[in-house]
């Protein structure tokens, strides 16, 4: 049996860090607003008749492999720790051999071990026979991924790795709920600089920082939060009215206050690249994810795309990525 699965990554367009529990419980109205794209994690499974299961990370370039009978170890295994913890979860009955491959850069801030973890859950349940309904995997992904990094993880990536397309988020007491969002996605795929800036970063480590100030109750911070919160719903509002005015200036004012976050949230890398975009085109700046390093959108003046993308490529380091708007989530398929 062969068995292949993909999901997307994303860009966070608003309402990032709130979407950690239980942050988003002291914020009603809590929002994320995000999109997926072309840059997909892959998983293929081809089973065995030796009772081995091999699991290989291509983009890492790490494989080892283990006898069936030894799938209890794999709890505690740290090569490939997030695979290794999903296989144990399944704990499928046949030998096999894993390959899993992701198409965005270590540590991008796109959410690439999360669309990882959605397409290997995908995968592995489709190995044990559909196991479990569809509608669990988010939360499967989120609690293994959280004893992986070891941190409480955010909700937000799983729902464009599953869903795909754009998605507002809306955390509430009672449910997480993703809302469908229309979007130009010809005027996105014109508009957005999606750069690399060859700082791979450790969103845990900014996370669990602000997530412990917040718990301890910093007003500052919790008044950051609020206007995470209503940023979302202004760029929500922004997205579904088409008006790229109003996305460009939420994008502007959210940008402050995501640097007072934490003192990593950007670094002198990012800082340069962001001056440099902003003087040759580019009207807003987000950087994606947690920061403190990964990759950067940057909304570009109507026609200036082609310069701030020349412009950033000529830096140290900084690499354009080649992606397109992204309608389709987890695919499995078997053959």
């Amino acid at each position: 049996m062969l068995i292949e699965s993909s999901a997307p990554t994303r860009v966070d367009l608003a309402g990032g860090t709130i979407d950690i529990w239980p942050l988003y419980l002291f914020h009603p109205g809590a929002t994320t607003v995000n999109f997926a794209i072309s840059l997909r994690a892959h998983c293929r499974i081809e089973t065995r008749d030796d009772g081995r299961i091999v699991l290989e990370s291509r983009d890492r370039k790490v494989a080892f492999d283990t006898e069936l009978a030894a799938i209890e170890d794999l709890a505690r295994e740290e090569r490939l720790e997030l695979i290794s913890k999903l296989v144990h979860f399944f704990k499928p009955t046949t030998g096999f051999h894993l390959t899993a491959n992701s198409q965005a850069p270590a540590g991008a801030g796109l959410g690439g071990s999360s669309a990882l973890a959605i397409a290997c859950i995908g995968a592995l349940n489709r190995l044990v026979g559909n196991r479990y309904d569809e509608r669990k995997f988010i939360v499967i992904a989120a609690n293994i991924e959280t004893t992986v990094i070891r941190v409480p993880a955010g909700f937000q990536d799983y729902y464009p790795a599953h869903y795909g397309a754009a998605s507002a988020i809306h955390f509430r007491p009672d449910r997480i709920e993703r809302e469908a969002l229309s979007i130009d996605e010809t005027e996105l795929e014109k508009r957005l600089v999606i750069c690399y800036t060859g700082e791979p970063r450790l969103s845990g480590t900014n996370n669990w920082d602000i997530m412990k100030r917040h718990i301890d109750g910093d007003a500052e911070l919790f008044g950051l939060f609020e206007g995470i919160r209503d940023s979302a719903i202004r760029m929500r509002g922004a997205v579904l009215a088409n008006d790229w005015k109003e996305v460009s200036a939420t994008m502007q004012a959210a940008y402050p206050n995501r640097q007072r976050l934490a003192p990593g949230v950007t670094t002198a890398q990012m800082q340069r690249l962001i001056e440099k975009a902003l003087t040759n085109g580019a009207e807003a700046a987000k950087v994606c994810g947690a920061g403190g390093g990964g990759c950067i959108a940057f909304l570009c003046t109507e026609g200036r795309k082609a310069d701030v993308e020349r412009t950033l490529n000529g830096q140290e380091g900084a690499e354009v990525l080649d992606w397109k708007f992204s309608r389709e989530g987890l695919i499995v398929t078997e053959s």
